[in-house]
């Protein structure tokens, strides 16, 4: 049982879910991870024009899910191109 003070993964998304929605946004295991590992191919020299341009929509299509999680409000991208990218999402996605 998980204390009233803290929040386990299980607490926001419980094992036998592979999706929840909060604050009207979808939101599906995985999310923050596959934010992370795309973020840090955004951000390597070595990413290809063409594979960052892949990359793009995908960062893109996360940002308001972090948004609701909080994420974004806590942590903030270091690369200033992710950080326009992740800003060049519209206030309207805002949850």
């Amino acid at each position: 049982m998980s204390s009233p003070t803290a929040t386990r993964p299980e607490d926001v998304l419980p094992d036998h879910l592979d999706r929840i929605e909060m604050d009207g946004v979808t939101m599906r295991k995985g999310t923050v991870a596959a934010f992370l590992r795309n973020a840090v191919r955004w951000t390597d020299p070595a990413t290809t024009p063409d594979d960052r341009a892949a990359l793009r929509p995908v960062i893109i299509e996360a940002v308001p899910a972090l948004r609701t999680l909080g994420l974004l409000a806590i942590f903030e991208a270091r690369d200033a191109g992710l950080r326009r990218l992740i800003a060049s999402v519209p206030e309207a996605d805002r949850i």
